[in-house]
């Protein structure tokens, strides 16, 4: 299921899912046993069937809702003939709720259904049942004490705060090289056989030829991987290079690709290259500002069927000037 592997971040749209499928199979039940309730007045009604007549801050803070949702729902109880509203004799700024003998009548009415519903969600979920409903009052209690938001948005800072890094690989983030090289794989292109076997098992496929891996880290979230393969002694590959699309603007392709040359430099290696597509221009053009120089053709025996350019690394002091270049160009044109 699509939303699961989203983890956290599809929480309320998977909950949204579940409560709609429980509303929806509550109000089936008391159409097919002949009651004239929705299973959304619940909450209310049976609130007020156990404490009489209150007000609505009352039911709203005693069922979790807010007080308009609450309000709106007591109007539609109030037009069903289910419930009362009247004013306090007490206090005339408030109003309160109370159950109609037609609502009361209703709900007496209701005690096989609700047994049917407590046994039919039991063996329906089985053992997780009840650890369902233990997790969510886990889940309330601990809301209750570290309200949501402010606890994201106290996260969200701390992620503003820190300082992308590029750290070298370890056996801990294996996984991350494999995710975010398939994520933008697969957004892109294909993942092609070959990237499977060197995305499952880096270590054999990478580092234990002489390559090396590395990864842009944020706080604790990875969001960055390339790989630097050594071809034969002296030529490397710059490789596997994924960026989660999620974090764009704060150059961690153009640290990652940095850090492969400076590993390459420091191993005095003799060529680096990449093979690339056409289609992605931005990414082309980091690997121009990089010193990757585009090449004539494709390059010879090519692994990726998805590879249309071929681009050599050229560091700014190895490449001719401008001027020298068009005399080359100029002396070969009259040969």
């Amino acid at each position: 299921m699509y939303l699961s592997s989203l983890g956290e971040l599809a929480l309320g749209s998977r909950l949204k899912a579940l409560s709609d499928h429980f509303y929806a199979s509550a109000d089936e039940v008391y159409r097919a046993c002949g009651a004239s309730i929705e299973s959304r007045w619940f909450p209310v009604l049976r609130y007020l069937w156990e404490h009489g007549e209150t007000t609505v801050s009352d039911v709203a803070a005693a069922i979790g809702q807010t007080h308009s949702a609450v309000s709106q729902l007591a109007d539609k109880l109030v037009r069903a003939g289910l419930v009362r509203r009247h004013k306090d004799a007490e206090d005339g700024r408030r109003s309160l709720l109370q159950l109609t003998t037609k609502g009361r009548s209703a709900l007496t009415a209701l005690g096989p259904i609700w047994v049917a519903v407590r046994r039919g969600v039991a063996a329906s979920l089985g053992e997780d049942a009840a650890a369902l409903l233990a997790a969510l009052a886990a889940t309330e209690q601990a809301l209750g004490e570290r309200p949501l938001v402010s606890t994201i948005l106290a996260e969200h800072a701390a992620l503003s705060a820190a300082q992308l890094e590029i750290v070298p690989y370890q056996p801990a983030l294996k996984d991350h090289f494999y995710r975010l090289n398939a994520a933008w794989l697969e957004r892109h292109f294909r993942l092609e056989d070959i990237d499977r076997v060197v995305l499952g098992d880096p270590q054999t496929h990478v580092l234990a030829p002489g390559g090396a891996i590395f990864f842009a880290r944020l706080g604790d979230a990875v969001i960055g991987t390339c790989a630097l393969l050594q071809e034969s002694p002296g030529v490397y590959e710059l490789s596997k290079m994924g960026v989660d699309e999620t974090f764009r603007g704060l150059g961690a392709g153009r640290q990652l690709l940095d850090a492969a040359i400076a590993e390459f430099k420091r191993r005095k290696g003799k060529l680096l290259f990449l093979e690339s597509n056409s289609r992605l221009k931005t990414a082309l053009r980091m690997y121009q500002q990089a010193g990757f120089v585009m090449q004539p053709s494709t390059r010879p025996g090519s692994h990726y069927q998805r590879a249309d350019v071929y681009m050599v690394y050229e560091p700014a002091g190895s490449r001719p000037a401008p001027a020298q270049r068009g005399a080359a160009k100029r002396a070969k044109a009259t040969r």
